[in-house]
């Protein structure tokens, strides 16, 4: 190994002319790069063949980071460097990004041309996605530790990973209460019982995780005790809708007080100084702009490139390049802002409602088809980035040296780019199989339905009511909590007991310290990241039994 790949891999090693300051692992340093791409093609794989049979994506992070903390033990030098938290921060970063990028970036969207019989749409709609999910991650790279995405917020996943490399590194009463976190996640997850939520509770907003528990209750509860459907009603869409949009506003809100020297109420730290907060307000803003454009850009490829353009006049088309790039930027901002808060991210849900719409506005079913795929194809890498940089931010000291900090992020998303590179190396050479299988993400055949319905003024009518009520929530609770987001979030997700663990987790937050001291609020951190590291680590081996049987 040359001097040059030796200290690239080492966090220890000193920077050029004495500078002092500790240099990141190189993503591309030769030891590194090979672990990438082995975990990046085995992530992909795992990733395509569960939303084929299951339609779940497991998280694979923590299989990344054991599998270098694995490697760190082997009593060779060639695995010395991979005693990095750092390095191995790098190895969940980019399995992690395979395993999304796949199936929810690429796997699920080609399968809806498939299904609505448009074969001929399917390698345009891979490579418009492809450049879709590139965009998604980088974005998030440029608006992590912004007012609108700090880098102060739980990202629970990532605070997960972060508490697993850090108890494996370090050892002692740490390791301790993460493995009793651990355990707890595991035999909660064995009964089915859904411990990501109850984790999430103990570290995120107070108010936003009872936003997201009642509204999972409610949806829950108000068939079998009200005789409610509320989905038939369409009230988590319209709420979701009206909270989004004021959601948007807030961003913009923020991002003009920022630049004025003045700090709104965001999430954003109050110790915040006016300059980096106007900084990062700047940076913010840019990154939107980029982003749009770029969306824009691929929005017209998609209707070129699919032919689904001469299906439309050139009104229509135009007013279909511009809707779709829209939705597609919202449907981010959207999967961002949920996953941020609660680690949970109604991706599938919030694309459908952007259907909805479209399929209001009467767009042809070829545009639809394009629209669909689109839309589902932006939020997913977003979020899985955030997840990943907030592990990065832990576990390389919380911003306490910048430019170590801005190296590793840096670092961080070359890894991440190299798994989505082999997300869809691994899309396109295996999509035809799961198709001639009759093998697609399930929730393909629910856009495909919609959009076979057609439009209904009953549908508008529900998406318009219950918009107004979603708005108002979203501007009562402000920026900071994002309640009508949460709620809306809670609401899209029919999973009962995920409510009542939510419960038991605010109730253990509020509890714990006052019975068993403030030792155990120091702790409770660490706990709720053994639980749902134990609760993902359950999910994806259970996953992958089940696809394989």
């Amino acid at each position: 190994m040359s001097t040059d790949a030796a200290q690239s891999d080492s966090p220890d090693i000193r920077g050029p002319e004495g500078a002092g300051a500790p240099r990141h692992p190189r993503a591309l340093a030769p030891g590194n790069l090979a672990l990438t791409l082995v975990l990046s093609v085995f992530g992909a794989i795992v990733g395509v063949q569960l939303m084929a049979t299951l339609g779940v994506t497991p998280s694979t992070s923590l299989v990344g980071a054991l599998a270098a903390m694995t490697l760190a033990r082997i009593p060779l030098v060639a695995f010395r460097r991979f005693r990095s938290v750092h390095a191995q921060n790098l190895a969940q970063t980019s399995i992690s990004s395979a395993t999304f990028g796949a199936a929810n970036s690429l796997f699920l969207p080609i399968g809806i041309p498939f299904l609505f019989g448009f074969d001929d749409m399917i390698v345009p709609m891979l490579i418009g996605v492809s450049a879709a999910m590139l965009v998604d991650a980088w974005l998030l790279y440029r608006m992590y530790d912004t007012p609108a995405f700090p880098a102060s917020n739980p990202w629970p996943p990532g605070l997960a990973a972060a508490e697993a490399i850090k108890a494996g590194d370090e050892g002692g009463s740490r390791a301790r209460v993460l493995g009793l976190g651990l355990v707890t996640g595991l035999v909660g997850a064995v009964f089915a019982l859904p411990m990501s939520a109850f984790g999430v509770a103990l570290i995120g907003g107070l108010a936003a995780m009872a936003a997201f528990g009642a509204g999972l209750l409610i949806i829950s509860y108000a068939g079998p005790l009200f005789g409610l459907d509320l989905n038939a009603m369409y009230l988590p869409h319209g709420m979701m809708i009206g909270a989004g949009l004021v959601a948007l506003a807030q961003v913009g809100r923020s991002i003009l007080a920022a630049r004025r020297g003045t700090v709104p109420n965001t999430s954003a730290p109050a110790s915040t100084s006016t300059s980096v907060a106007q900084e990062s307000a700047r940076r913010l803003g840019s990154s939107m702009r980029i982003g749009f454009g770029a969306y824009l850009v691929i929005s017209v490829l998609l209707a070129l490139g699919t032919g689904a353009a001469t299906h439309m006049s050139a009104g229509m088309l135009v007013g279909f390049i511009v809707y779709a790039t829209i939705a597609a930027f919202l449907h981010e901002l959207l999967v961002g802002i949920a996953s941020m808060h609660s680690g949970w991210f109604p991706a599938f849900a919030i694309a459908l409602i952007t259907l909805l719409i479209g399929i209001l506005i009467g767009f042809p079913p070829e545009a639809l088809v394009v629209l669909s795929g689109f839309t589902a194809a932006t939020g997913p890498a977003f979020a899985d980035m955030g997840y990943d940089l907030k592990a990065g931010y832990l576990l390389r000291g919380e911003n306490a040296d910048p430019v170590f900090e801005l190296e590793g992020r840096r670092e961080q998303l070359i890894a991440a780019m190299i798994g989505f590179v082999v997300a869809i190396v691994v899309v396109l050479v295996s999509y035809q199989m799961f198709f001639d299988n009759g093998k697609t993400a399930p929730i393909d055949a629910a856009y495909v339905a919609a959009i076979k319905a057609g439009p209904s003024v009953e549908t508008a009518k529900h998406l318009a009511l219950w918009a107004i009520p979603g708005a108002l929530i979203q501007l009562v609770g402000g920026p900071k909590r994002q309640l009508g987001i949460m709620l809306a979030t809670g609401l899209l997700i029919t999973t009962p007991m995920a409510g009542w663990m939510v419960v038991a987790g605010l109730a253990v937050r509020v509890l714990a310290p006052r019975l068993l001291g403030r030792k155990a609020k120091d702790n409770l951190e660490i706990f709720a990241g053994g639980a749902i590291a134990g609760d993902a680590l359950y999910s994806f081996g259970n996953g992958v039994f089940t696809a394989a049987k």
